[in-house]
């Protein structure tokens, strides 16, 4: 699987999206997913780009709601990033039922725990940088419920790969399965992932009911726990030479965004901070993918180097940045991200409040 960079073909992907069928079939593995969510968690575009283009073909939102609450559960993850700030990393709602463990299976690093679907989905992350979402709740309830692992380090390893990798969906999604962000924990059976991903596989540890998940010993398959390390490989980059007479334009992981004031004259530079991706590393697959992002915007330089090494020496009010909790050192004028819903934020302790509310913007939008 490749995803493309050029804007052009993002846009055609964007045009291209049947809102009505990914709500009946978004859960197959063939199922018509958009693949966006690169785009999106790189900034290129947003939640609110994608709903507006997909309505504005006359689609009413009663008839496209599931669509609509996948854009609105990542806005809804980055508000409770925004509240929660480093209290995303720890578990939330509750301490992570019947953890026995703060390593990873070893098998599942590895893609080896004998679930054809499961094991394939792995190999590919590693190789295209994706996977589907149902099949991350899968890899994510074997990890935490079934080898009863903490949701912490494999969730660091699966963002590790993703081109999508995002520092809130991806934490707290991990949460939400491993019964820390929610109710319950999340598990599915050999006869679910056989139904959703397309394969007519038995006999597994999964090949079992649902009432039998609660009790279930870890298999001696997983039971080989590992530490999972790893770095980001920056690119070197020549000195940062900048016109002081116009404005700056920053740019970064979570900000890619070609269409930014570009009616203003500016210095415009993608900002690959070490310290931000020794605390989120990411490969060099998802390093080069921003890198080819970045070339959609007009003279963009990239610069790898702390904020203060870049900019320390400009006026402060030439300086512009997008809005982010991870870029809270970030001086200059902070731009708002492009929500769907700028009337809709603060904390919510479940998506279903946040929804509701979402809900009644929509009335207004349509």
């Amino acid at each position: 699987m490749v995803f493309p960079t050029k804007y052009t073909e993002i846009i055609n992907a964007i045009d291209a999206i049947e809102p009505i069928q990914y709500g009946k079939t978004r859960n197959y593995l063939n199922g018509a997913v958009t693949r966006l969510s690169p785009y999106i968690s790189r900034g290129v575009t947003s939640t609110k780009q994608v709903a507006a283009s997909v309505l504005a073909k006359g689609y009413k939102p009663d008839e496209i709601e599931s669509f609509l609450k996948e854009l609105c559960w990542r806005d809804y993850f980055q508000q409770v990033w925004i509240a929660l700030d480093e209290g995303i990393n720890k578990d939330i709602h509750q301490p992570q039922p019947n953890c026995h463990n703060n390593q990873m299976s070893e098998a599942v690093l590895l893609g080896n725990t004998g679930i054809i679907a499961i094991d394939t989905a792995i190999n590919e992350l590693k190789s295209n940088g994706y996977m589907h979402n149902h099949l991350r709740m899968y890899v994510a309830s074997i990890a935490c419920n079934i080898a009863h692992s903490h949701w912490s380090m494999p969730s660091q390893w699966m963002y590790y790969y993703l081109l999508d990798a995002d520092g809130a969906s991806n934490t707290l999604s991990w949460q939400w399965v491993a019964g820390s962000f929610s109710k319950k924990k999340y598990f599915a059976n050999q006869e679910n992932i056989n139904r959703y991903s397309l394969t007519n596989q038995t006999n597994t540890f999964l090949d079992v009911p649902y009432e039998n998940f609660e009790s279930i010993a870890t298999p001696q398959i997983l039971q080989n726990i590992i530490h999972f390390t790893c770095e980001t490989k920056l690119p070197e980059t020549a000195p940062l030479v900048l016109d002081e007479s116009l404005p700056t334009y920053v740019y970064n992981f979570y900000n890619l965004d070609g269409n930014w004031d570009t009616h203003i004259q500016a210095n415009r530079v993608l900002l690959l901070e070490p310290s931000f991706f020794k605390k989120y590393p990411v490969c060099e697959n998802t390093i080069n993918f921003i890198i080819d992002l970045s070339k959609n915007i007009s003279n963009i330089k990239v610069y790898v180097g702390e904020f203060d090494e870049a900019f320390g020496g400009i006026v402060e009010a030439k300086i512009n940045y997008k809005e982010h909790p991870t870029n809270k050192h970030y001086k200059g004028i902070k731009h708002s991200r492009d929500w769907m819903f700028d009337e809709v934020k603060g904390y919510y302790p479940s998506f279903f409040s946040y929804w509701k509310q979402c809900e009644k913007q929509l009335k207004k939008w349509s």
